[in-house]
């Protein structure tokens, strides 16, 4: 399934995607007296129990909101943590002209970093040198603490895109990466949630346009670490909770990739544009 957040003036409502375009959760469930999970965060705490209520919800033939009508917000608004990993792709290490890690790189981003679907983002203004990274994003389902590789991806409740905004200039200031990766807005995720058992995450296309021309194009296969050993490996030293998000790196082509007298960054006015196979497109003017 294919579920999504929006506004409704000052509220965050739950939606389903259908063929026939958004199912308001809330507005359904009180129209047929049903009980089912209505915000993202009861839905993943429910599992797939909750999804099956949901599935026959939007098939009664409730009224749909078509997606151009729709003001999305982030598709989980509330991780306890968001985490990212570096250095993930083997054309990313490449153009970096770094030796592959012997363990994931972790780093983190906070809430204040999340952001929607078709949100204008603002650029701050103590910093010059922006950039994009297409992510695949693992949504956590269940309580996960030493998980082994092989049972890693049943916690896992699905799947989203996500673009990793960085600032170079303020993340290479300190060995530290934070202060370059958690700017407001620097983690836009969505448009969709899709559950986990609609998709392979080791075989999906991912790219990234900026004003429509392709910066970047790859397949996750070509993670270094695949989703199972990052969840795996993050659960040995934290405890991984529903709705958590993980950022599982990104490919090469990124503009910090470029030889220094071809860097061009983004700027206002810019549009990123970061599509995955079976997830759909996560769009965003830069302002």
């Amino acid at each position: 399934m294919k579920f999504v957040n929006f506004r409704v003036d000052d509220q965050v409502r739950l939606g389903i995607k259908t063929e026939a375009g958004i199912v308001d959760v809330k507005a359904a469930a009180q129209a047929f007296g049903f009980t089912v999970p209505e915000t993202m965060e009861a839905v993943i705490a429910a599992g797939q129990a909750g999804s099956l209520q949901l599935e026959a919800l939007s098939k009664l033939g409730f009224p749909a909101i078509p997606e151009e009508q729709l003001v999305y917000a982030p598709c989980v608004t509330q991780p306890q943590k968001i985490l990212c990993i570096g250095l993930n792709y083997v054309s990313h290490r490449k153009e970096c002209a770094i030796e592959t890690p012997a363990a994931p790189i972790l780093f983190s981003k906070f809430n204040n970093a999340l952001a929607a679907h078709q949100q204008t983002i603002a650029l701050p203004k103590t910093a010059s040198k922006f950039d994009y990274e297409a992510e695949l994003v693992i949504v956590i389902g269940k309580t996960a603490a030493g998980v082994k590789p092989e049972q890693a991806l049943d916690y896992v409740f699905g799947y989203t895109i996500g673009n990793d905004l960085s600032a170079r200039d303020l993340q290479f200031r300190t060995g530290q990466w934070l202060l370059g990766k958690s700017c407001d807005h620097f983690a836009p995720v969505g448009p969709y949630l899709v559950t986990a058992d609609e998709l392979d995450p080791q075989n999906l296309d991912i790219s990234c346009s900026v004003n429509g021309a392709v910066r970047q194009s790859a397949n996750t296969r070509d993670m270094i670490f695949d989703c199972a050993t990052l969840v795996s490996y993050i659960s040995d030293y934290m405890t991984l909770q529903p709705g958590d998000i993980i950022f599982s790196g990104t490919p090469g082509g990124v503009i910090l990739g470029y030889p220094e007298n071809e860097q061009q960054w983004l700027k206002a006015g810019d549009v990123v544009t970061v599509t995955i196979e079976k997830l759909g497109t996560l769009s965003n003017k830069l302002a």
